[in-house]
């Protein structure tokens, strides 16, 4: 089994890096991640310092696929998700659009979490339990080289909590190869990551890649045992959601014969959201599978 170390760290979704990986459809591999800060900040003095390291969230990649060619898919299986140092940290520095209401006063708040027993030890008093999941995973687009700070239909940087152990992830392939990234684990998360900053850890996470072809699909879908989701991203949040939930429309549609206005119907009753992080407009809608 392949296993790609953390470095070189990437920050693009990029077509034009060399393969740090190249596999067959069903392989199984693990893939080394740093954390969003890019290492920076191991102990509470720590602080991120952007004038040696300008970027956050930080990739593994690219992993090619043989034979994968515009128009098909990669479905990608999340098996795990380790830590690597058994502590996870998080900060409070960035309250971008609560300043409005909360004043912008707000300290750093660097705190480092301890991982053991399934729980993340967030306080003295408080304890969280582990729920891992990576923040960043999508492909390389055909035109341009997408940032690790946006997501879009290509996945990126969405921030949603079910890119988790035991789900599937499809994303489009616009360029041969696919050329797969992932990265910005986290020990767990709240919807919406209100801080931009998850209890951010580095990583190995082991994964299954399956080329799907000839199966096209117009952004990231997540599959787990009991739901199928679709994943928009964009401001105003209401036009993902829209998006989202039209996505989801003609997924059932295709893949489970449904009219799509009785799948309407049905959504306005049973359907649940996953807010990816806010300020960039991520949102999943999902379904369960016994409605299928």
């Amino acid at each position: 089994m392949q296993r790609l170390a953390a470095g070189p760290l990437e920050y693009e979704f990029s077509r034009h890096r060399e393969p740090r990986a190249r596999i067959a459809s069903g392989e199984t591999l693990i893939v080394e991640s740093e954390d969003a800060f890019s290492g920076q900040i191991r102990t509470a003095a720590d602080r991120r310092d952007k004038r040696t390291q300008p970027y956050s969230n930080p990739l593994t990649g690219p992993i090619v696929v043989d034979g994968a060619e515009p128009g098909d898919s990669l479905a990608v299986t999340i098996e795990s998700i380790e830590p690597t140092l058994a502590k996870c940290v998080t900060r409070t520095s960035d309250p971008k659009q609560l300043c409005e209401w909360l004043g912008d006063d707000c300290p750093n708040g660097t705190r480092v979490c301890e991982i053991a027993g399934g729980m993340i030890q967030w306080s003295d008093k408080i304890s969280i339990p582990y729920t891992p999941m990576l923040g960043c995973i999508g492909t390389a687009p055909s035109w341009g080289s997408p940032t690790t700070l946006p997501a879009g239909p290509h996945g990126g940087n969405m921030d949603i909590v079910e890119v988790a152990p035991g789900s599937t992830i499809y994303l489009p392939v616009y360029v041969p190869g696919g050329y797969l990234y992932l990265g910005d684990a986290h020990a767990a998360m709240g919807h919406g990551e209100l801080s931009a900053s998850g209890l951010e850890m580095p990583a190995a996470s082991r994964i299954t890649v399956r080329l799907e072809k000839g199966r096209t699909v117009a952004g990231p879908r997540i599959e787990t045992a009991d739901s199928i989701m679709t994943v928009v991203s964009g401001t105003p949040m209401e036009r993902s959601a829209a998006q989202a939930f039209a996505q989801l429309i003609l997924w059932m549609e295709a893949d489970y014969g449904w009219n799509r206005w009785q799948a309407y119907d049905l959504l306005t009753h049973v359907a649940q959201t996953s807010m990816g992080y806010y300020g960039i407009g991520t949102i999943g809608v999902k379904v369960a599978k016994r409605y299928l």
